[in-house]
């Protein structure tokens, strides 16, 4: 009987949790339960002592704050403040570049999805739809995945296509020459050269995303993005992503020859 005693409690507790149960109401539910156990099951005294005795040492850092501070979050903080590096200045203005938006929420436990249904669904413009259904759609008939894999490299056809059409120019505005397209729109271009194949997908995104031009739209000087970003828009400058990606299907072909010497 007292097996099942506990059992209740514990589950009552984890469900208590589970609820996001104000401290006070879910603590004095708790004690409540475990005098009545205590009273009208054979649990030893000192068993009652020792849950009651478990609850006061839970509900006096949540019902004390200042003293939770004190004894508790102030030594832990000062600890992580010692224990980690110092953050650079990129850093801080890594952090400090953007939000987190709805996707907060996620980490609170409980978040509000009437909040996410609420935003409206991003279109595509006219333009951005008809650069997917035009170039984006030739240059996936261009390509053969397991080509690639074999060449090491995308078709020169295919590269000139890239240039020619604008495909490192998704994010750069329009006065530099570039496409201005929204991030919605990069990432439908990406997701269609995905289908076909995933190094054409990734030799687009990643100069739009980690290249140099969104690099030098927010720290360049007007100088470097009149010369720069032209440039780039019209694929006179092509980002380091080429040679990057040599070298990675240089170690892959690599590593499969040694997995077969194995």
């Amino acid at each position: 009987m007292l097996l099942l005693w506990l059992l209740v409690l514990v589950l009552g507790a984890a469900w208590l949790a589970h609820r996001r149960t104000p401290a006070l109401p879910a603590l004095a539910l708790v004690a409540a339960y475990v005098i009545a156990m205590g009273i009208f099951s054979r649990a030893p005294g000192w068993l009652v002592f020792v849950l009651l005795l478990m609850v006061a040492a839970i509900a006096a850092p949540l019902l004390l704050p200042d003293l939770r501070r004190k004894l508790l979050t102030a030594p832990l903080f000062a600890w992580f403040q010692r224990t980690l590096p110092p953050m650079s200045v990129t850093e801080r203005e890594a952090i400090d570049a953007g939000t987190v938006w709805w996707d907060g929420e996620l980490f609170s436990g409980r978040p509000n999805w009437n909040t996410l249904l609420g935003y409206s669904k991003p279109e595509l413009t006219v333009e951005e739809q008809a650069f997917i259904d035009g170039p984006t759609e030739e240059l996936c008939a261009m390509v053969s995945d397991w080509q690639i894999g074999q060449d090491m490299d995308l078709p020169a056809q295919a590269w000139e296509h890239i240039k020619t059409h604008g495909f490192f120019a998704l994010i750069i505005p329009k006065e530099y020459g570039g496409k201005g397209f929204s991030a919605y729109a990069h990432s439908q271009v990406a997701m269609k050269l995905a289908t076909r194949s995933g190094d054409l997908a990734s030799t687009v995104m990643v100069p739009n995303s980690l290249g140099p031009a969104e690099l030098l739209l927010h720290y360049g000087t007007d100088e470097q993005r009149n010369h720069y970003l032209p440039r780039l828009a019209r694929g006179e400058e092509i980002p380091g992503i080429r040679n990057f990606w040599l070298i990675k299907c240089q170690r892959c072909k690599e590593e499969n020859l040694s997995q077969r010497i194995i």
